[in-house]
């Protein structure tokens, strides 16, 4: 009763998308300030502890693509039986996702632990550089079956419309990983003093609390509650529905991070400089992004309810209305951060070589975000309407077709080095946006739906 109270409560602002986008922003950049508490107090410890620790979450960042097969295609799916009113359903989906989740997070925590060293040396790291990243490969990576359900609980959550309270958990996450990392790295209070250990197991300890949290959560949001035998006895229809879109939205993922793993494995070649301004140049763009990623996200929540509800031509609206918000947003930050490129960069360092480096890219990445914008929302709403494959495609074409080699040419041929990268990376950028304008436009995506609108009106969606 509580949770359909709340629910009622909820979908009275549902399609606000400021309403819906403020929260998952806020959540994002909790969610980044986590990855950026690391680097800023590991960089205390050495530069070459954050470029370790930046090679070992290009793996466990991988992984968590995986793992995103499940959690994406269910959040999606739920949305759509959200939109139609088929709440019963709604609930053995998501009863399926944790419970397939858990099972793939659990295998990929083991091979981890099993093949992390042989990952690491694959990459071309010797010396400490290799020791640190290892340390914390084998404590984070062993541990991520919890980002796995994380990930899945947080995305229903957000489905069912509850950006707020999904904030909030990220919050006490974020201050419990700070806590840790200040006690653990340094040795303060008595604590040991494990550096980069240190800030692996502040991680583990985060993320196992908010997991707990997380899935008491999701039972109070629900409008039906899921039942034991939802998480044993699952239908092959949904878990067809669940991989139609999770499959091709993770390998687009996957295949956009693995293009990335070959960028970082040029830099490795480019010296220890380039690759720590990788890392801190990096940090630093997902601020500018952000804003544009949780409009994608809260878009897609929008646009898969509405696709549920058989409201097309209002899903059709609403995407152009948020890119255009996306992209005046993301020119601002980016503008901001080019004009205190240099201080930003001295934040994590006092290398005049990285600063150089960091500025060089960050005034390149006005070129670079706002070709991302187009991305992040467009494809993002495709996937809530069902049309998961086509950016699959696009994506090989583009990213491994052209971003990869057009890459090695300028950072090597040309000797433009890690700036030669990011021109790279935004040729690919802007190449996709511009294939995914005009596939939002032709509107193909309206015969991709996962579900009929059922017999009950939708009185929120047909109001808007």
């Amino acid at each position: 009763m509580e949770g359909s109270l709340l629910q009622k409560q909820n979908d009275q602002q549902l399609y606000h998308l400021s309403k819906l986008t403020w929260p998952i922003f806020l959540e994002l950049l909790l969610f980044t300030l986590m990855g950026s508490a690391d680097t800023f107090m590991l960089s205390g410890v050495s530069d070459r502890a954050v470029s370790a620790i930046g090679v070992a979450n290009q793996y466990i960042f991988i992984a968590v693509l995986v793992l995103e097969v499940i959690g994406n295609g269910a959040s999606i799916v739920v949305a759509q039986y959200i939109g139609s009113k088929k709440w019963r359903e709604a609930a053995k989906i998501s009863a399926a996702a944790l419970t397939l989740n858990l099972a793939i997070g659990l295998l990929i925590s083991a091979a981890f632990v099993l093949f992390g060293r042989s990952l690491l040396q694959a990459v071309n790291l010797h010396g400490d550089l290799f020791d640190y990243a290892q340390h914390y490969l084998l404590v984070v990576g062993g541990g991520l079956f919890m980002q796995a359900l994380i990930n899945t609980l947080a995305s229903l959550i957000r489905t069912y419309g509850f950006t707020k309270e999904s904030m909030y958990v990220s919050f006490g996450m974020n201050l419990i990983h700070i806590v840790g990392n200040y006690l653990l790295i340094f040795g303060h209070f008595g604590f040991p003093e494990l550096g980069v250990t240190g800030a692996a197991i502040s991680t583990v300890i985060s993320r196992g609390v908010a997991m707990l949290v997380f899935l008491w959560m999701l039972y109070r949001v629900m409008e039906v509650k899921m039942e034991k035998r939802d998480y044993v006895f699952i239908a092959n229809e949904h878990v067809s529905k669940i991989l139609r879109i999770g499959i091709p939205s993770a390998f687009e993922q996957i295949t956009y991070s693995a293009c990335q793993s070959v960028f970082l494995y040029y830099v490795t070649f480019l010296g220890a400089e380039s690759l720590a301004s990788r890392q801190y140049a990096m940090n630093i763009s997902m601020f500018i992004y952000m804003f544009s990623l949780a409009i994608g996200m809260g878009t897609s929540i929008i646009t898969g309810r509405l696709v549920g509800a058989g409201q097309l031509e209002e899903a059709y609206k609403r995407v152009w209305s948020s890119l255009r918000w996306g992209l005046i947003l993301t020119v601002i930050v980016n503008v901001i951060a080019i004009l205190f490129r240099d201080q930003l960069i001295r934040i994590f360092t006092t290398d005049p070589e990285i600063i150089r480096l960091g500025s060089q890219v960050i005034l390149l990445s006005i070129l670079l975000e706002t070709g991302r914008v187009f991305n992040l929302i467009l494809i993002s709403s495709l996937r809530a309407a069902g049309d998961a494959k086509f950016p699959v495609y696009m994506g090989l074409l583009s990213m491994v077709g052209m971003s990869l080699p057009l890459g090695y040419v300028l950072a090597f041929h040309f000797e433009l080095g890690l700036p030669g990268i990011w021109l790279a990376i935004a040729c690919d950028e802007w190449t996709r946006g511009i294939i995914m304008f005009f596939r939002w436009r032709s509107k193909a995506w309206e015969k991709k739906g996962l579900v009929s609108p059922s017999k009950e009106t939708d009185a929120i969606a047909a109001s808007t």
